[in-house]
């Protein structure tokens, strides 16, 4: 068995069940090497939307799981700009998940369609695990109009 995150106190109810979701489904589909990251994100409307990681054999045609998240919830008909909350997470240590932040890329398409959305991640200064503005995680993003 997979030992669950301690969600901190600081975190809403509402996004504790995504930490949840997202461990459910690493759980499920983890293959090492393969699809080692899962990510679950609620929209305004109070629905949820997972994504897991999918490796390539060339590194760049991989597919981060947060960007597969946000594809499913556009396919669902949501709006990108109603993402509130998005949470991933990765087992590691061995046997243990850890929600973890989100790539560069990742960064970037958080923040480009879903400015307004908070990100859960683990702070690499203090081990805490830390709400985020999507925005904070790019400072000085140069700002895109979709």
């Amino acid at each position: 068995m997979i030992i669950p995150v301690t969600a901190p106190d600081t975190m809403p109810p509402d996004d504790v069940e995504l930490l949840r979701r997202a461990e459910e489904l690493l759980g499920r589909v983890r293959a090492d090497g393969r699809h080692e990251v899962a990510t679950a994100l609620r929209a305004a409307d109070g629905s949820v939307h997972t994504g897991v990681h999918v490796e390539g054999s060339c590194r760049r045609s991989s597919i981060c799981a947060e960007g597969v998240a946000l594809g499913a919830a556009r396919a669902a008909g949501i709006a990108l700009t109603e993402v509130t909350s998005v949470v991933s997470v990765q087992v590691k240590p061995t046997d243990r998940f850890r929600i973890i932040a989100p790539c560069g890329v990742c960064r970037e398409l958080i923040s480009d369609y879903s400015p307004a959305a908070t990100v859960w991640l683990t702070s690499p200064a203090t081990d805490a695990v830390i709400a985020v503005p999507a925005l904070d995680l790019l400072p000085e993003k140069s700002r895109r109009i979709w």
